[in-house]
């Protein structure tokens, strides 16, 4: 019996996923387990996996394009199964004007006489193709393809249609242009002075899921924010000790020694350990710290679980293979979500302070400053120490005031005393 193959939900948050790249192809056999191809969800890039013995037919979405879940996108059949005897398919979505827009995926507009589409597997046709065709009643059997071997490409339906539209001329410069950027191409405009007034770039998932989580926090959130300048001198005296003793192995960062302060200091100020829910506050017994790091369009939090449990070594190995994998969009959704507090650190980019957004349902985030050295006045002369500072976001529904500022003094503390951390 034929099996539908659906965008499956391959992360918790996921609600639509681009398909990246298809690993088989119309007409390949496949099995139980293999990926069929890769999807970038909103965190990240995953397998999506056969889910029957086969082969592929049907394939009704290409690469590059973005559909929520749920929908069909193949059907698998069994062999010597006839294709007709797969189940219906899914509603097929309203077509697409054509105008130059570029966007991969998208179906042209046709006002050709409907026909009855012929049958695909005798037709030298991509996939992408036969789709457009089929829903545009055009029979694949009348063009005269300007693919490879005469294989019917996207672009003759597009042409085809431009065509019966009276568009053979081409037309002035449009005053914006959308630009389909490459999966794995950093999103970014186009160089200034390109001769183009502006340009469009479609959101990423990753963008799209970052646009919805921010807008769910900074307004119904109610955020305060408390600073503090922490002077870093022992810790960077300790840190540098360590990294002669580690050499190239493992070395300790900045951020590493304050994932580790905020953990320990989490753990003797449990209100700060929390997330909000709707009818509850659920205070953790467990330290799970998400860690931000950017990625080339957005950001993403991988999350060192039991962070006060672990040592410095055991954290900076952890954050930088974390890290790593979040940049290559290769995280498994258990290594980002289920974080209990979060730090966002742009010392790194010699920023001084800054505010951070929560992450819901978390309660508080840490914005860790650069570490530099400052003028201080110590027993009344003017000595140069190395100070950072440090912004504590709460959710005033969780975190008092005072609540925040006595967490803030206990991880200053621990920080101005490394030795404290063992006590």
């Amino acid at each position: 019996m034929a099996t539908t193959v659906f965008m499956e939900a391959l992360s918790p948050t996921m609600e639509e996923g681009r398909l990246v790249k298809w690993h088989k192809r119309e007409g390949d056999a496949v099995k139980v387990g293999d990926t069929l191809a890769e999807v970038e969800t909103d965190k990240a890039i995953m397998d999506l996996q056969a889910r029957a013995d086969g082969m592929l037919r049907q394939v009704s979405v290409a690469e590059g394009q973005t559909v929520p879940v749920g929908r069909e996108i193949a059907v698998i059949v069994a062999p010597g199964e006839a294709v007709g005897a797969t189940p219906a398919p899914a509603p097929r979505p309203a077509p697409a004007s054509v105008s130059g827009s570029g966007e991969r995926g998208a179906v042209p507009s046709v006002t050709v006489p409907a026909v009855a589409p012929a049958d695909a597997a005798r037709v030298k046709a991509s996939p992408l193709a036969k789709r457009m065709a089929k829903e545009a009643g055009v029979d694949l059997q009348l063009l005269q393809g300007s693919g490879p071997g005469g294989r019917v490409v996207k672009q003759d339906l597009e042409t085809l249609g431009r065509r019966e539209r009276g568009e053979g001329r081409s037309a002035a410069p449009e005053p914006t242009v959308r630009r389909e950027v490459p999966l794995s191409s950093p999103v970014s405009p186009g160089p200034v002075g390109s001769g183009v007034a502006c340009e469009d770039v479609p959101l990423t998932q990753i963008r799209k899921t970052i646009a919805k989580r921010l807008a769910a926090s900074l307004g119904p959130v109610p955020h305060y924010f408390l600073t503090t300048e922490v002077d870093m001198e022992r810790a960077a005296e300790a840190r540098e000790a360590l990294n002669r003793e580690l050499g190239d192995e493992g070395r300790i960062s900045f951020n590493d020694i304050v994932v580790k302060a905020a953990a320990l200091a989490l753990t003797r100020h449990r209100a700060c350990n929390a997330w909000f829910q709707d009818d509850h506050i659920r205070y953790w017994n467990e330290v799970h710290v998400g860690v931000a790091v950017a990625v080339e369009d957005g950001l993403i939090t991988p999350v060192i679980r039991h962070a006060d449990r672990k040592s410095l070594r055991e954290i900076g190995l952890e954050t930088h293979d974390l890290a790593q994998r979040a940049r290559n969009r290769r995280l498994r959704p258990e290594e980002y979500t289920g974080s209990t507090f979060s730090v966002s650190n742009l010392g790194m980019f010699d920023i001084d302070q800054f505010t951070a957004v929560i992450n819901p349902p978390e309660a508080a985030i840490l914005a860790v400053g650069s570490v530099a050295q400052k003028p201080v006045v110590a027993d009344g002369a003017i000595l140069a120490r190395r100070r950072m500072r440090l912004t504590l976001s709460c959710d005033h529904r969780v975190i008092d005031g005072a609540t925040g500022a006595v967490f803030l003094k206990t991880l200053k503390q621990m920080l101005e005393n490394p030795l404290a951390m063992l006590l």
